[in-house]
């Protein structure tokens, strides 16, 4: 073997070698970072409704119809044994009965091979929603999600309806709701007009800051209902009772011995007229001694101020109707009622549901008619000067005039 053979030799061994070292350390770099990377890496917490959703197979779904309780545990491993020991542990918490289409739930099951329900989560609303524990000892609670509240301000212009306004600013058809309430006593509501405009400052709630969840509350309001401007500002005056009661800018409770109306968002279809004529009896003059008020069939009818139920029956022409005595001095009665919701003797408060508008005894239409009685005789309530609710105890006002101060330069700042 000659000299350059070997040298040949020697040098591709020399390559070799230097490849083998090359590719073991490779090796050892590829294993030392599997061995880096850790094995059981801490997953984040992913916390909803107070649990670790990390820690279940989560099932979300909403209630449909012909959904029970039942059934839908029994789909997730609960034997009906166990189902009816869990709604008899949890009745007084929780109506299993009260589940309603379209809420939404989770199921967090076990993460075993059986995934059997280990908590059953029920959305009430956006906010409240209840819990049932199956775990171990079975029990139920209910909770709410952390809501914050951010204030805000909107104004619009009557243009035919308030809740048609309402819609064309994507307000909160609930705004419209409110503001008929803190105005029942002060605007007729079936008879406002083109032009007629509102400003309020009002908050609106979140869930978890970004999510919205409806309408808070209105702190302050401004109704300019045919060129007179109403004020409306919320204020608890007894701290004791902890009432909020709306109060106009002067201090007077807006509040009335007598809401306008019986109905809401309705309109009136006959006045009170003591000649008028009607077309059924051959145009000869039937004095009419009430104020009717259309509105579909089921609509609540509302008792317009506090008193005690003197007559709940169904008689002739009147059909289904409820009499209502209020003090020695004023009684109303609210007749053709599909249904009453109130027995003699019942007493009731302003604003509560004591019938639903129907077409009993002698009626050609939907309606409610409202007659109203001061000292044993039948009036018209649009003419009568009601006695308004005590305004704000003096005691309080220095507080509440400056309580509204800047919510009233806020509305001021609201520009048509």
């Amino acid at each position: 073997m000659t000299g350059e053979t070997i040298f040949k030799k020697l040098f591709n061994l020399k390559k070799f070698l230097l490849f083998v070292l090359i590719f073991l350390q490779f090796i050892s770099c590829s294993q030392k970072g599997k061995d880096e990377i850790p094995v059981n890496k801490k997953i984040k917490a992913n916390f909803e409704y107070g649990y670790d959703f990390n820690e279940f197979n989560v099932i979300r779904d909403t209630i449909r119809t012909g959904d029970t309780f039942g059934a839908i545990l029994d789909q997730n491993h609960i034997s009906q044994g166990e189902i009816y020991s869990v709604v008899s542990k949890i009745k007084d918490s929780f109506d299993v009965r009260k589940i309603k289409v379209g809420n939404p739930y989770v199921l967090l099951n076990s993460k075993d091979s059986i995934g059997k329900t280990q908590l059953f989560i029920y959305e009430k609303n956006r906010v409240d929603f209840a819990v049932i524990d199956l775990r171990d000892c079975v029990s139920s609670f209910n909770d709410k999600k952390p809501v914050t509240y951010i204030e805000k301000s909107a104004k619009g212009i009557i243009t035919s309806s308030l809740s048609q306004t309402m819609e064309a600013q994507r307000l909160s058809p609930n705004m419209t709701d409110q503001l008929a309430n803190i105005y029942a006593w002060t605007i007729d509501f079936f008879r406002l007009q083109p032009g007629d405009r509102f400003k309020v400052v009002y908050t609106q709630k979140y869930i978890n800051d970004t999510i919205p969840a409806g309408l808070g509350e209105i702190k302050a309001a401004m109704f300019e209902h045919r060129g007179k401007p109403l004020y409306a500002f919320g204020f608890i005056g007894d701290s004791v009772l902890g009432i909020k009661d709306y109060y106009d800018d002067k201090a007077n409770n807006l509040r009335r011995a007598f809401l306008k109306a019986p109905v809401k968002f309705s309109r009136i279809s006959s006045r009170y007229n003591l000649k008028r004529k009607i077309r059924l009896y051959g145009n000869r003059v039937r004095a009419h001694k009430g104020t009717d008020f259309a509105a579909p069939i089921g609509t609540p009818i509302l008792a317009t101020a506090d008193g005690i139920v003197s007559k709940s029956e169904k008689r002739g022409g009147n059909g289904n109707y409820v009499k209502i005595r209020h003090n020695s001095t004023y009684e109303t009665q609210y007749l053709h009622m599909k249904r009453r919701n109130v027995k003699t003797g019942n007493r009731v408060k302003q604003g509560e549901v004591i019938g639903w508008v129907g077409m009993t005894g002698n009626t050609s239409g939907p309606h409610v008619c409202y007659r109203f009685w001061k000292n044993g005789k039948q009036v018209d309530p649009f003419k009568q000067d009601l006695p308004p609710s005590k305004p704000l105890h003096q005691k309080y006002q220095n507080s509440y005039f400056d309580y509204i101060a800047p919510l009233k330069q806020q509305l001021s700042k609201l520009v048509f």
